[in-house]
């Protein structure tokens, strides 16, 4: 492909895959020729206000394992991917002015950190048209029934409104591109060290011991829905601490985007037309349905969400005593299954979804300390960290979200529910313990 002639470029973010990806399939449909980047932007890997690292050694180390797989998986289609370890705002400029861009796809983001980095790329570009899209979403927000500002403040409400009223898109496709639409590339995914970081094997009681990657999403989708058809009992399952089977283990993948939501709701219904329909196989669509949820809430709210009174503007007394913080971070609470819980995380990266539940409420309502500090300690160490997730989930067991009962959960009880043998304790504290 001759440098003049490219137009198109495909910006990645966290929508790192080729099947059902939106932004890829638009950027095809003028007939220009087109190329991808991604940015492994410097910013994502500074300290943040909190003193933790924005992004730690496990989802970056998840991120470059996708980078890689998202570089074979358009090579394989014609289509190149040129990566960066650099800042967006000053390599993309650059890029269009090489090769003569005139059309910039991208995924929708309305985050400010994201909006800033765009708007910091648009001061430095001239001649170039962006196009915008939505991709991340189960219910398309062009499908939905009600106005953006209007989103319900109660998820039930929100579920409710949609999901008997709304179709589920069916996912985007594209086609192998002409070998002509190939360029020089001589761009490398950086490594765990060029990113800062000592290389590590994931520890052998991980219960997320899988690689990053669009095929590795699939990989696992197969295997959990079609090969050993865990999916029908999901909704018994999910709420389990030890294995690598106790719930799908997608958020990672949907997290930065090798999977969409889309794909996965299809598949499950291929699966109740293959197989059979229970409250399993409606439970996961449900989690899917939770995930847009909160991100209707950021479309909704801003940054609101990312501060102290959380989007109800609500006055609580909140702490910031860094031995409070301390201990909770390396597991040396009164409560040992707050403890294992945040042992399981600073080793692995992972934690149940009863486990983050359990943690942040005794974070945010036990040691009433500043919510905003465990939702960025999550942010540093989750590898399925989403922003629109986390904050939300934060906002909603800190009491300044969408939950009208402003719970407190009991964590003794709750282990001796969910951990009643205690085997996921005994997997990750100290035997002297007990």
């Amino acid at each position: 492909m001759q440098k003049d002639k490219i137009k198109n470029l495909v910006w990645f973010k966290n929508d790192i895959r080729t099947i059902d990806n939106a932004v890829l399939s638009e950027a095809t449909k003028n007939g220009n020729t087109f190329f991808g980047v991604y940015c492994f932007d410097p910013k994502q890997f500074e300290t943040d206000a909190f003193g933790f690292k924005k992004t730690e050694k496990f989802r970056a180390k998840f991120l470059i394992e996708t980078v890689e797989n998202l570089k074979t998986q358009l090579r394989n289609l014609n289509i190149d991917l040129l990566v960066f370890y650099e800042n967006p705002e000053k390599i993309i400029p650059s890029i269009c002015k090489t090769y003569n861009v005139s059309n910039i796809y991208l995924q929708k983001e309305w985050t400010s950190d994201e909006v800033d980095t765009e708007n910091a790329i648009k001061e430095k570009v001239n001649n170039v048209s962006w196009h915008h899209i939505y991709n991340q979403f189960l219910y398309h927000p062009e499908d939905i029934n009600f106005e953006i500002h209007q989103t319900p403040q109660v998820f039930t409400v929100f579920r409710k409104k949609l999901e008997k009223y709304i179709d589920i898109r069916h996912e985007s496709t594209i086609k192998k591109q002409p070998e002509n639409n190939r360029i020089e590339n001589k761009t490398k995914v950086p490594t765990l060290t060029d990113l800062g970081f000592e290389d590590f094997e994931t520890h052998t009681n991980s219960a997320f011991p899988f690689k990053g990657g669009e095929i590795g999403a699939m990989q696992r989708l197969k295997d959990y829905f079609f090969n050993t058809k865990k999916l029908g009992f999901y909704k018994k399952t999910r709420n389990g601490l030890v294995g690598k089977d106790y719930s799908s283990k997608f958020s990672p993948w949907l997290a930065n985007g090798s999977i969409s939501a889309r794909t996965i709701y299809w598949q499950v219904k291929q699966f109740e037309t293959e197989h059979y329909k229970n409250q399993s196989t409606y439970w996961l669509i449900f989690e899917l349905i939770w995930r847009d949820y909160f991100k209707y809430i950021s479309l909704k709210h801003g940054n609101q969400i990312f501060k102290l009174g959380g989007i109800l503007n609500k006055i609580y007394e909140w702490r910031t005593d860094q031995k409070l913080i301390y201990d909770w971070i390396n597991g040396n609470t009164k409560s040992d299954f707050v403890n294992a819980n945040m042992i399981e995380l600073k080793e692995t990266g992972w934690m149940s979804n009863r486990g983050r539940q359990n943690v942040a409420s005794y974070f945010a309502k036990e040691l009433q300390l500043d919510w905003r500090i465990g939702a960025a300690y999550f942010e540093s160490l989750l590898l399925d960290y989403d922003v629109h997730s986390n904050y939300g989930n934060w906002m909603y067991v800190a009491g300044v979200g969408n939950d009208p009962r402003d719970r407190k959960f009991n964590v003794q009880l709750q282990a001796e529910r969910y951990d009643s043998n205690r085997k996921f304790r005994k997997l990750w504290l100290q035997p002297s313990l007990f």
